[in-house]
């Protein structure tokens, strides 16, 4: 009885670790015969999991998604990536998720070995967590947007924009981002005919969703995470300016200016680079850091701040 609880237990992992297995994969890996693999199996399904089949030489068995929540079988590392993730989500970012998973981490500690709790509570002891002061989102609200990017439905919901304005927007979603404590919505704004980045905390759906769509290429070469990261800075600026470089691209990455920049190639020896600012004079300066030759295409204000520099520091020599 031990020896066949002992596979049970065994078979169960490998159906969580894989997709699909052949019953003569199995059978191989466990050292037994096809039969008793199937024997097993309706062993697994009559304590709950849902353990489907396919028949044929392209057959297998794979674990699908059942009623209720069967027990799962971590490994060290696992286990401890599950403590660790439940121990930051306790700090918030998710509305009413908190509770939740400090229940959820004390019953997976309860079960820990001691080596592997005594690594996680090291962890938690010398960790520092500064919890965000950012808005928390109700955990519905970012399930109904990942089931619509998921489908390909198309979303209308209302949105309050940073300066009060109330707005209808219809939206193809694609990626949820989690930056700093706030969470965003990176999609294809169908009226505004350009892709777009919401802050979920400002927006309410409207049910029901809209038509299916035809996925789009995402923006940044699919990098989603730089692209809400450039976009959130740049919202930030009070002023946005654009310079046309007469230097390389590459030239101009590779003095690290960070992801918030956009640095566009124009020909093998220009390119164009858009930053922001709260100071025209400042951004005037911090072009100036670049030592390359620039051209200001806008806005006229920073070109104004471009010329007054240049005359004071003329005025600067112009005795000597």
């Amino acid at each position: 009885m031990l020896e066949t609880s002992a596979r049970l237990l065994k078979l169960l992992s490998l159906l969580q670790a894989h997709r699909e297995w052949s019953g003569p994969e199995l059978s191989q890996r466990l050292g037994v015969t096809t039969r008793t693999i199937r024997n097993d199996v309706e062993r697994l399904r009559t304590l709950g999991y849902p353990v489907h089949a396919t028949p044929g030489v392209a057959g297998g068995y794979r674990l699908g998604a059942g009623a209720a929540l069967p027990p799962l079988l971590l490994d060290d590392e696992e286990a401890v990536a599950v403590a660790v993730g439940l121990g930051r989500a306790a700090g918030g970012g998710v509305r009413g998720i908190e509770e939740s998973s400090v229940r959820a981490l004390a019953k997976l500690e309860q079960v820990l070995p001691s080596r592997l709790r005594h690594r996680v509570g090291v962890l938690n002891a010398y960790t520092v967590q500064i919890p965000g002061k950012a808005p928390s989102v109700p955990p519905e609200l970012l399930t109904t947007i990942a089931n619509t990017a998921r489908d390909r439905e198309r979303l209308r919901f209302d949105y309050t924009g940073h300066d009060g304005s109330a707005t209808v927007r219809d939206v193809e979603p694609y990626r949820l981002v989690h930056r700093r404590g706030r969470w965003y919505l990176v999609g294809y704004d169908v009226d505004r005919k350009d892709w777009r980045i919401f802050r979920v905390d400002r927006l309410a759906p409207r049910v029901p969703t809209g038509p299916r769509f035809t996925p789009r290429e995402l923006p940044a070469d699919g990098d989603v995470a730089a692209y809400v990261e450039r976009g959130v800075n740049t919202a930030m600026w009070r002023y946005r300016g654009t310079v046309l470089l007469h230097a390389p691209a590459e030239r101009v990455r590779a003095l690290g200016l960070g992801a918030e920049l956009e640095i566009e190639p124009v020909g093998p020896d220009t390119c164009l680079l858009k930053l922001g600012a709260d100071d025209l004079n400042g951004m005037a300066s911090w072009i100036g850091f670049l030592d390359v030759d620039f051209e200001v295409l806008d806005p006229p204000e920073l070109a104004g701040a471009v010329l007054r520099l240049s005359e004071r520091y003329r005025r600067a020599v112009s005795d000597r």
